[in-house]
Parts: structure tokens; sequence; C-alpha cells
């Protein structure tokens, strides 16, 4: 039996609106073409298809718009779907859906897993749109909607490029990943390269979804801390004009000594977070992303002094995690 992406019992996450339209983007079209940035609006890193199975034997296929090189990252990232078994904390890796070239957009992988019912969740590519996520399970299977996750309101992630994932080694060891794991969560990924600035558009956007929390971090984005300083609080206060109780974090970027006016940006944003404190805003939370890499062996956290790898990543999860599960727990 094969079925597809978009198809019931499969349930795609992460991409807002995608029950509605059944469309492959994390922005719509209009807004895309209004903003100017149609590719990075329409790849979905963070999207995820979920179902639950006993099938012993999966064949997972991912068909994709195109493929392009990534001078930053590797295929396994960019271009490759991560197969996970089981819920939350307890999931476990079950391999990697990886094209063997660039010449391919259509590939697939054979699984075998125990007989159990069990839940099985597909990350999708990082870098380029996905046309298409096909499972095949043996003609005897069982296949089933997801548990749902313990947490079902979405968390949402706006940032740079670190946000998106850049420059993990696979998908599933970006922070937003490792956090949603952790917490068994449900979360959109709203980090883009380069382009994340905080536009009024993309306030008017989040403001149709409903969320638990929002985590606010393109600090790396800014061009300059004067832009980051015009930007940064007013972004905040139409947030929460459109959700007056919505918890937001603060985040501060994590290559602290390696960033031009790193003390003005950190002070800029931490001002928006005192304001709002002292505006009586108890929904507030700030994060400095100096403390992210720790103090032994921060050089080794990041491929290039910039973005993190496996290693920075998963130290910014660990910082990261115990402030949304606070937040969550409530």
């Amino acid at each position: 039996m094969k079925y597809s992406m978009f198809e019931s019992p499969l349930k795609v996450y992460g991409i807002f609106g995608f029950d509605k339209t059944k469309t492959v983007e994390r922005v719509p079209v209009s807004m895309r073409e209004k903003m100017g940035f149609t590719h990075l609006g329409g790849r979905t890193p963070g999207a995820r298809l979920r179902f639950r199975t006993n099938s012993e034997n999966l064949r997972i296929t991912v068909k994709l718009e195109k493929h392009s090189p990534d001078m930053g990252m590797s295929m396994y990232a960019c271009t490759s779907a991560n197969v996970f078994v089981g819920t939350g904390s307890d999931t476990r890796f079950l391999g990697l859906v990886n094209p063997v070239s660039y010449e391919q957009t259509e590939f697939s992988k054979e699984f075998k897993k125990s007989s159990d019912i069990e839940d099985i969740t597909i990350l999708f590519p990082r870098n380029e749109r996905v046309l298409d996520i096909t499972v095949e399970i043996d003609d005897c299977g069982i296949i089933e909607e997801p548990t749902p996750y313990t947490h079902e309101k979405p968390m949402l992630f706006f940032g740079s490029s670190i946000t998106e994932g850049g420059c993990c080694e696979s998908v599933g060891n970006a922070y937003t990943s490792l956090v949603s794991k952790w917490l068994d969560s449900d979360y959109y990924n709203y980090g883009f390269s380069g382009f994340c600035k905080g536009q009024r558009e993309f306030a008017e956007l989040f403001s149709q979804m409903d969320l638990s929390l929002m985590v606010l971090d393109y600090d790396h984005n800014a061009p300059s801390a004067e832009f980051l300083k015009n930007t940064h609080e007013p972004f905040f206060k139409m947030m929460r004009k459109f959700k007056p109780t919505l918890p937001i974090v603060m985040m501060t970027a994590p290559n602290y000594e390696h960033m031009s006016e790193a003390d003005e940006r950190r002070a800029i944003i931490k001002a928006t977070y005192d304001n709002a404190v002292k505006s009586g805003d108890n929904n507030v939370y700030f994060i400095d992303g100096k403390d992210f890499f720790g103090d032994t062996d921060r050089e080794m956290c990041t491929v290039d002094g910039c973005h993190p790898n496996d290693l920075g990543f998963y130290r910014m999860a660990k910082v990261v995690y115990p402030v949304l599960k606070e937040i969550l727990e409530k």
C-alpha cells in the first residue's frame, strides 16, 4: 500500500494552513512576491510528515522541485529527509532518505522496523521545496493518524539562517528540532537566511496563527546595530498588538565573540525585554546567546565562526529547552 503526504491518515506538521490549502510553502505566494523572497518562502524547514504503522517494511520516496548545491552544508542536511521512530524524548533515528548526486530530484530508501505499531516522523529537507513524499507499507500493514503531540499548539521560531538550521549536518540536529523532540511539541520554523528583519508583513502573518509561544531570534539578519534598534522593539510591539498575552522569548546571537557590535546588539535586545517588563508584561523572556556555547571548546561549536555545527546546536538546545519547558508547563 502506498500513500502520498497529501493523503489521510498521513499528517503534515510545520506548514501553516496545509490542511486547507495542501500547498507546500511557509509564506503565501502573494506575500513572497511582494517582499521579494520567492525561494526562501517556498522551502519548508521544520516541516514533518507523521503517521503510525505496524508495518515491518517501509519504503519512503522524496520528490523535490529541484536540487541545488549549498556551499555551506552537505546534501545530507539540505536535501535529505530524516526518518524517526517513536514520540518525544523516546524518538530514535531510523535513517536518512538521501540523493546520491545533485542530479537527483527523486530518491527512495527502504527501512525495517518491528511489528509494533509505532509513530513515524519524517523531517522535510531544509533547502528545497518538496513536491511529494510517499510512503509504502506492507500489504497487511496498518497505518493510522499519528499520536498527537503532548503540546499540540505550535511554537513559533522567527529568525535567521541559524534558526533555519544552518549549518547542522542533519536537519534533526537543528536546535529547533531538538527542543521540539524533547518537549514533544509541534512548531513552525520561520528562519530565513539573511531575510528575517522584523518586517511588519511577518507580524501580520503570525497574527493568524494559534501559537503556544514565540522565539524572536533575528539578531544576525540585522545588517547593523542601528537597524536592529530601529526594528526590534517595534516588531515586538506589533506582535503584542496582535497577540497581547503570547509568551515571547527574545534571544541574542550565539557567536558573541565573532560578531561586530556584539555588545551593542545584545543591549538593544535586552532593552526591548526590560522595557516590556517595566510596562507590566509578564509574558516575556530573555536568553543571552553569549551563554549558548559554554566556556569550554567554544571554538568547536561553529563551522565558520557564525553558523553552529551539530555540537553548537546541541548546546543551544540545552539552554533554550528549560525556558520553553517552563512556559509550556505553566
